[in-house]
């Protein structure tokens, strides 16, 4: 944040989906990905970005582990996933990244993000979260997809 921080910057928050063609990688499971525009065998991951008038950079990233992963045990011993890892909605890491750069001080106006991100983290975590950060929220409420 040394060189990009502004107390005008924004935090976008964002999905991708990683084609996959197996059944191994962890988390992968045929889901919507805006990635491939449709219903596909994928791994999901959540970003939150900054964005200021000084550049842009990516700040923090978490793997979607979807429900039928976080209870098969014997599936998340063969991909190697942590025993501490819980099923948490797309919403529920994001709030976790949202957390994390205001405990650091990352300097920020705004949290945006799609209608998965604002009817899940919803104008009271944002806002609480843009309170402690100086800014506001314009993530806008839709459908949360786990």
């Amino acid at each position: 944040m040394e060189h990009l921080g502004d107390p005008g910057g924004v935090l976008v928050v964002d999905e991708t989906g990683f084609l996959k063609q197996g059944k191994k990688s962890v988390g992968v499971k045929r889901q919507y990905s805006g990635t491939a525009g449709k219903v596909e065998n994928c791994q999901i991951g959540v970003f939150l970005a900054y964005g200021s008038r000084r550049g842009a950079a990516f700040l923090d990233r978490e793997l979607y582990l979807p429900q039928e992963w976080a209870a098969d045990g014997e599936r998340r011993r063969e991909a190697g996933v942590p025993e501490g890892v819980a099923f948490r909605t797309k919403g529920q890491l994001a709030q976790g990244m949202i957390a994390r750069a205001v405990a650091a001080g990352v300097p920020f106006a705004w949290v945006t993000g799609d209608t998965v991100y604002g009817n899940a983290i919803g104008q009271r975590s944002c806002s609480t979260a843009a309170v402690a950060g100086g800014g506001r929220s314009s993530l806008r409420a839709g459908s949360e997809e786990q």
